[in-house]
């Protein structure tokens, strides 16, 4: 029982020292917090100090983190902003998902026949959790009757890639985008300046302030609300949907909360919700087994690599072709790749929040449309 309250203690209480250090050290707060946090996380849960029975501690926490996150990001967003970007967030999307759907395709075709039985099972599941996310993989391995150990092989290589492509976006992926891409537009100065404290330009200095700690404590209490009436309604749908009605519900409270004046202006919630996800990223990347890389199924490997980083590849050219920024095309590639939980860590990356309620409800779609994109592609390249 200590362990895991020294656990928790560690998970809560070590974005604030990554924050101080930001604050502190130029290197620290050039690599960012995000960053930092994902470091700390992974030398912590590669080095043996984790014990395997703190699992239940670590879901708990990820469980617990982001739906409480979620509403306290959105409650300052302007939704009117939010529908200047939609068209182009939309278009991004559509790029997005036939840039994955060619390459899951195309992957198919280079890969059958080298060793990779029912190879269109996988690329199935490869729609469905890179259209929506881990509850589209494991429903489509019920769907396609997909063996145990390809389905733990096949969530292994994912968390692993999409990791180490999360890496990238959140750290050299904005100057690399820029590279072929148009910069961002904001469309108010409030888009970009009020994510300051994400990196440690102007870290947290008011946020435990005495003027702010009760305001801040009602918004907690209202998203701890949000959270709780979400999950209780969610326990009316069968279990494999709970996951996309649990987050379709907290997002959609947290904009109607944004729109009532008194929970909008509430200043520092955004960067509360940030603190939340700076906790689920340590916890996050201390999941992570650094030596799980090997297997028997390197075919499996570079399909499911060709398929995140091939995808990448197509979306930038398209997205060059149509014009569309930068961080649109980071923010629905992480929605769609990594699922929205790590929407707003990318979005505190690259110190943009106009693109938060955007970027969640791609994922929010993908989360709707994976389990049919999936079994649909199942069994299209089935017939070949």
């Amino acid at each position: 029982m200590t362990a895991q309250i020294l656990l928790i203690l560690f998970y809560v209480l070590s974005p604030a020292l990554i924050l101080h250090l930001s604050q502190r050290y130029r290197f620290v707060n050039r690599l960012g917090a995000v960053v930092v946090a994902y470091v700390v996380g992974i030398v912590v849960g590669n080095i043996g100090l984790i014990a395997e029975s703190s699992r239940p501690v670590q879901e708990m926490l990820t469980t617990l983190t982001i739906p409480l996150a979620i509403p306290l990001l959105l409650f300052s967003s302007n939704i009117r902003q939010w529908f200047s970007l939609a068209a182009t967030t939309a278009l991004s999307m559509i790029v997005g998902l036939v840039s994955m759907l060619v390459m899951v395709f195309l992957g198919f075709f280079i890969f059958s026949g080298h060793g990779m039985a029912d190879l269109w099972k996988i690329g199935g599941m490869l729609v469905g959790v890179y259209s929506g996310g881990t509850p589209n993989l494991a429903a489509l391995k019920i769907m396609l009757q997909i063996p145990d150990d390809i389905y733990l092989l096949t969530h292994t290589y994912d968390m692993i890639l999409s990791g180490v492509y999360f890496l990238f976006l959140i750290s050299i992926g904005q100057r690399f985008f820029r590279l072929f891409l148009p910069p961002f537009h904001f469309a108010s100065p409030q888009g970009r300046l009020q994510l300051r404290d994400l990196d440690g330009e102007n870290p947290y200095t008011q946020l435990l302030s005495r003027s702010h700690r009760w305001p801040l404590l009602m918004a907690l209490g209202l998203s701890v609300l949000i959270f709780g009436v979400s999950g209780g309604i969610s326990l009316l749908v069968p279990a494999n949907s709970q996951m996309v009605v649990v987050i379709l519900l907290i997002t959609t409270l947290g904009i109607g909360a944004s729109l009532v004046p008194a929970v909008n202006t509430t200043p520092k919630t955004f960067e509360l919700g940030m603190y939340f996800i700076l906790i689920f990223s340590v916890v996050v990347a201390s999941l992570v087994d650094v030596t799980s890389l090997g297997g028997k199924t390197p075919t499996l490997f570079a399909y499911i690599t060709l398929v995140i980083f091939g995808s990448l590849a197509l979306h930038i050219f398209l997205a060059r072709l149509l014009h569309i920024d930068a961080d649109t095309v980071i923010v629905t590639s992480t929605a769609l790749i990594c699922s929205p939980p790590f929407v707003p860590v990318v979005a505190g990356a690259l110190r943009n929040r106009e693109i938060v309620v955007s970027g969640l409800t791609v994922g929010i779609v993908g989360y709707a449309v994976g389990n049919y994109l999936g079994y649909l592609v199942a069994v299209l390249l089935r017939s070949f």
